[in-house]
């Protein structure tokens, strides 16, 4: 038992009811949230800690005997992705600190986002460390519910547009949830996890395959997997920076997290490779052409955050314990560094006035601060030696080649060519927006429907937005720097994941 584990789920959520109350007190609503978020990163960490020392961490909410009732557990898993997720959340708050009074009232009005931005991470802890698959359905909700205020925030015609579409696919995707939850409940008797994994090998073929794969859909369409990523592109790019950041670096990771904890906990001995790898290998391609195409940035990175899904897919697709580690790592670095570039986004976007290659130019001369940080995260993203970003590419390769089949070689040689691509989004970015001479930015050649509204051109950057962008990148440098005890903790994750500890942990001595 470890009762600090409703502590990531419930100080959000009182966090939230609070700031609500400060509505009138925009001061004390930051300062809140500032502190609430604190407190979630010192627990995570704890988590963390204590799941790596002494195995998983175990809480029946309620008391109630094991086999019964709600359960939360923290493996090194679900804390390393908490412990990522608290972090990046904490900064991206702090980098919302940074807006004008202007800004604010049209991007990030006070009293709606910081309780909306709490109870989204609320649910994202408890989608992390939910041990059953009702309380999964209820963290995504959360979240969910959280993130339509958010992007539709400041109620312009984009972003209403935008947050249709998302409202729409997303209510599909748990609509398929709650069938795929009542097929599970009638198959096996339970929707506690642990119990599950112990059923399912009983049941006959044909209904695990249809478990299966109902519960792939439902996740791959939250983790924007090709065929099902269409969404995401038109979605994302309209949102406020610090809410872009983190539904960039967040939200889909939760569904890459459901895939993977689905797949090796209730399905090991159905690892689906062949079309795990597969899916892998096309969500890399299209998204890194549809990158490609892109002259705006937001659209550009958006379409690369698809591509590099792929990379975590074909870690969980090679069913091993090497290619588990690499997606567990690359998860972690990447929710860092997708958040971080959406940050230094908007950061161009006040300095240039807009995010389209087609009006930026010459930013280095004009911010010679603002060109280092998008050139250290945007390196990073491309997986340039020795950052933390080639590590977990290096990881998911080696362990391709380690399988050996024609389908992991040619999963190989994808990851390889989408690096390369990425690298030139990367370097269409700082040739057109970083390289040649400034240029004025006028509201007189503005598009009526740009997707993000114009930002300010004149004066230097917040002093508080240019330290939470920072502090992003040094957390990414962090993940190089310790990479190896980093790996090291994937590694054993991953172990973790395939040796059946999790079931014990959850129900000890208790029967199915």
């Amino acid at each position: 038992m470890n009762n600090l584990l409703p502590v990531p789920v419930l100080l959000p959520m009182l966090g939230a009811a609070l700031a609500l109350m400060l509505g009138r007190r925009p001061r004390a609503q930051r300062l809140v949230s500032i502190l609430v978020l604190a407190g979630v990163v010192g627990v995570a960490g704890t988590l963390a800690l204590q799941a790596n020392a002494f195995g998983p961490q175990t809480l029946w909410v309620g008391a109630w005997p094991q086999g019964f009732g709600i359960v939360l557990v923290a493996d090194r898993l679900s804390a390393l992705m908490l412990t990522v997720a608290a972090l990046v959340t904490l900064a991206v708050l702090l980098y919302s600190a940074g807006q004008e009074d202007d800004e604010v009232k049209r991007e990030t009005p006070v009293s709606i986002f910081h309780p909306t931005f709490l109870l989204m991470c609320a649910g994202v802890s408890d989608a992390f460390l939910a041990g059953d698959l009702f309380n999964l359905f209820v963290g995504f909700e959360i979240l969910l519910f959280a993130s339509y205020v958010l992007l539709t925030m400041g109620g312009t015609g984009s972003r209403i547009r935008a947050g249709s579409i998302y409202v729409v696919v997303n209510l599909v995707s748990s609509s398929l949830f709650l069938i795929a939850l009542a097929n599970v409940y009638a198959a096996v008797g339970t929707v506690n996890l642990a119990q599950i994994a112990q059923r399912v090998p009983d049941l006959p073929e044909g209904t695990q395959a249809l478990l299966q794969f109902m519960l792939l859909i439902v996740f791959a369409i939250k983790a924007a997997v090709f065929p099902l990523s269409a969404w995401l592109p038109d979605s994302y790019p309209t949102a406020p920076a610090p809410v872009t950041a983190v539904f960039a670096g967040l939200l889909t990771k939760v569904g890459v997290y459901a895939i993977l904890r689905t797949q090796t906990l209730i399905f090991p001995h159905r690892p689906l490779t062949e079309l795990l790898l597969v899916v892998a290998a096309a969500t890399m391609i299209v998204g890194i052409l549809g990158a490609i195409a892109q002259s705006e940035i937001k659209r550009m990175l958006s379409f690369t955050l698809v591509s590099h899904i792929g990379y975590m897919i074909m870690g969980i697709g090679l069913a091993t314990q090497a290619g588990l580690a690499g997606a567990i790592f690359y998860t972690a670095h990447h929710i860092t560094i997708q958040a971080t570039l959406f940050l230094v986004v908007g950061l161009i976007q006040r300095v240039g006035g807009s995010n389209s290659l087609d009006r930026l130019s010459g930013l280095l001369i004009t911010s010679p601060l603002l060109a280092v940080l998008f050139i250290v995260p945007g390196m990073n993203l491309a997986g340039i030696p020795p950052l933390s970003g080639f590590i977990g590419k290096l990881g998911l390769l080696s362990a391709g080649v380690q399988v050996g089949t024609p389908l992991a070689w040619f999963l190989v040689a994808t990851s390889v060519v989408t690096s390369l691509l990425t690298l030139y989004c990367i370097a269409k970015v700082w040739n057109r927006a970083f390289w040649g001479t400034p240029v004025a930015y006028s509201k007189a050649v503005a598009d009526e429907d740009e997707e993000e509204p114009l930002g300010r051109s004149e004066g230097p950057m917040p002093p508080i937005m240019v330290a939470a962008t920072c502090g992003l990148i040094g957390l990414s440098l962090l993940l190089t720097v310790f990479a190896g005890p980093l790996y090291q903790y994937a590694t054993e994750a991953a172990g973790s994941l395939l040796d059946g500890a999790y079931v014990q942990a959850v129900l000890g001595e208790a029967t199915p």
